[in-house]
């Protein structure tokens, strides 16, 4: 793929993880380990069905049986990114939560540093404190680290990032000439976190429509876009990927504007230009090299 069509493409995936926000708005009764429960049992459902006309019954279960070390390390990043992050919205508010995500990209740079050799660019390291800045203005007010309760959701929300980092290495790790095929890591990922948290799930309380929101988060926010996250993995560094992904947050304060009334405070605004100026920075700096070379 070309790097232009999977940045295109990895900008549609945080558009589909950023509707998780607004959706949740909507449940009627689904809270807490039943939403993660929920949607990570029907993200698995779905990614079987996609994988499976994907690559076949036969060849799905062969390649989960025989997967090697990395396919299932790279199973259990994704079910620890789909369980941390529900979790620490329990423990701790949301601000507290998507500052400390906003470390991702950074923990990615140094992963792919130090683990890939990988040398980052002077402008990706730019864009990486800029966007940082830009999430911490945006919920600087909101921020509490008060009691131990804050502080112990912050430390379960450093899980999201920093099995991001590792996966996103992972990935770049295995993009040589006999790349292993990554995808079902996301379907083991997805029956990992379900498992996890069936037992403090219950007893359930969703209703019906509860339900329908929840199959639609585990399609349309998690499946679709984490299968095409992969998919385009090869095709962008690490870092480069992480920190697309704080689009994420940007594209959550618009649905919830949009689909929730809740219109974005000034200091949101602001951090947000911030993120969208050191993403687009970062790459029309990098057309301009591609270009120039």
């Amino acid at each position: 793929m070309k790097h232009r069509s999977a940045v295109l493409t990895m900008i549609a995936v945080t558009l589909m993880w950023s509707i998780a926000g607004v959706v949740s708005r909507h449940f009627e009764a689904a809270k807490g380990f039943e939403v993660t429960f929920w949607r990570s049992l029907f993200n698995g459902l779905a990614l079987v069905v996609m994988l499976a006309w994907l690559r076949g019954p036969a060849p799905l279960a062969g390649a989960i049986r025989g997967g090697g070390r990395t396919l299932w390390l790279s199973g259990v990043c994704w079910a620890v990114m789909y369980t941390a992050f529900m979790m620490a919205l329990t423990l701790t508010t949301v601000a507290n939560v998507l500052v400390t995500m906003a470390l991702g990209p950074l923990f990615t740079a140094l992963m792919a540093r130090f683990a890939l050799g990988h040398r980052l660019a002077a402008r990706t390291w730019g864009a990486i404190v800029i966007a940082g800045i830009g999430i911490a203005w945006m919920y600087a007010r909101e921020l509490s680290a008060s009691d131990a309760k804050h502080v112990l959701g912050m430390a379960v929300a450093l899980g999201v990032p920093i099995a991001a980092a590792v996966n996103w290495t992972l990935i770049q790790h295995n993009r040589g000439a006999a790349q292993q095929d990554m995808l079902p890591a996301v379907l083991i990922g997805a029956m990992l976190s379900a498992a996890a948290t069936l037992v403090p799930a219950m007893p359930f309380e969703s209703t019906p429509r509860d339900l329908g929101l929840l199959a639609l988060l585990g399609t349309v926010q998690l499946a679709i876009p984490c299968l095409l996250a992969v998919t385009v993995a090869p095709s962008l560094s690490a870092p480069e990927i992480s920190l697309l992904g704080l689009l994420e947050v940007v594209f959550g304060v618009l649905w919830a504007w949009l689909g929730a009334n809740e219109a974005p405070t000034a200091s949101v605004l602001t951090g947000g230009m911030l993120v969208l100026g050191a993403l687009a920075g970062n790459e029309l700096l990098a057309m301009r090299e591609r270009q120039l070379r």
